[in-house]
């Protein structure tokens, strides 16, 4: 430690690349919502055709990320059996090409702001299908802070002022579908010690997506564009969107990486509170009391569980220290003993 108490340089340089991180990804995360919503309102670029966004994102990560893995070699790949292809990765790029595409739909119909707040729901989602596949064991104390996040959520959503009932099916679509995902990415690839950086993903489960995407596009999208006659592509709008989500994927990669996923949460918060003040402000959506009252209830719940799930990591650090410091312990004792008993060994002999 410096003069006065100082922190090291080292030190100071690491807070600040956490902060770098932090700031870097909120913006590119604020700036795929806000984006994704301006394209889609039909009040605003008016293109409402979530899939198809979805298909031209899930296109333009997969191009990127061929071209790092096998043209460029800029990452290994990760080598993947066909069999745990088809048992893992594809199941992954089918919830994940749902999840996008509900999540995208949502903007049609709902506020910025109020998707945030629906978005709240994920602790309760995850741990809800952690039980349903075993992957986590019922606590009735985490069950009441799931009951307490979901009443707030609801009381957010009985005080907006343009609520919709199918953009918040379509939201809760999705956030079902993205925590099924994440408990699946922990059962089928973390389990079976799979470990992918966001390049190596995409380049695994971005074609997935494209593949399962195309489906629903030709019969739902497909034959509207087809009738569109005045649409044309605009290759700077979709472009520079497309590159911001792929750069997100990075920035999330970094982000956990280099910090961890507690201050992705605790980020995550911060950009929910900048883009209800952005809706509020700038795109004019209709934020209430009662929305911003049953967000503030949903918010200490998530707050808590978030808390709780870092004290149970630290117990479980703390446990693992102490378990091996208790094998060094023994390992030490047991080469003292075979010492001694060399030694006495010797002195019988002499």
């Amino acid at each position: 430690m410096g003069k006065g108490g100082a922190l090291p340089d080292g030190v100071i340089r690491k807070i600040l690349l956490s902060y770098a991180y932090v700031g870097v990804w909120i913006f590119l995360s604020f700036t795929v919502i806000v984006y994704n919503k301006y394209i889609l309102d039909p009040k605003l670029y008016n293109w409402p055709f979530p899939i198809s966004l979805t298909m031209v994102h899930m296109a333009f990560c997969s191009t990127l990320a061929f071209l790092a893995v096998r043209v460029f070699g800029l990452v290994q790949p990760v080598a993947i059996s066909r069999e745990l292809y088809l048992s893992s990765v594809v199941p992954i790029g089918a919830l994940y090409a749902l999840s996008l595409w509900l999540s995208n739909s949502a903007y049609i119909y709902l506020s910025v702001s109020f998707i945030q707040m629906l978005k709240a729901l994920m602790p309760v989602a995850v741990y809800s299908i952690g039980i349903l596949f075993k992957k986590d064991g019922f606590r009735s104390e985490t069950m009441a802070n799931m009951v307490s996040i979901s009443i707030g959520v609801a009381i957010a959503a009985y005080g907006e002022a343009k609520f919709d009932w199918w953009g918040v099916c379509l939201q809760l679509g999705a956030v079902t579908f993205e925590a099924t995902r994440l408990v699946m990415i922990q059962i089928l690839l973390t389990s079976k010690g799979i470990t992918l950086n966001p390049i190596t993903s995409l380049y695994y489960v971005a074609p997935c997506c494209l593949a399962f995407l195309s489906v629903p596009w030709i019969f739902v999208e497909y034959p509207v564009l087809k009738e569109t006659s005045s649409f044309y592509f605009d290759f700077v709008i979709f472009g520079t969107n497309s590159f911001c989500a792929f750069a997100l994927n990075l920035a999330v990669f970094m982000l956990v990486g280099m910090t961890s996923a507690l201050t992705m949460n605790v980020a995550g918060v911060v950009k929910d509170w900048l883009l209800i003040a952005f809706s509020w402000s700038v795109i004019k959506d209709t934020v209430t009391p009662i929305n911003l009252l049953g967000y503030g209830l949903a918010f200490l719940g998530v707050a808590y569980y978030n808390y709780s799930k870092l004290q149970a990591l630290k117990a479980k650090e703390a446990q693992k220290k102490a378990q091996k410091a208790d094998e060094e312990s023994g390992r030490l004792l047991e080469e003292i003993e075979a010492g001694d008993g060399m030694g006495k060994k010797n002195d019988s002999q002499a």
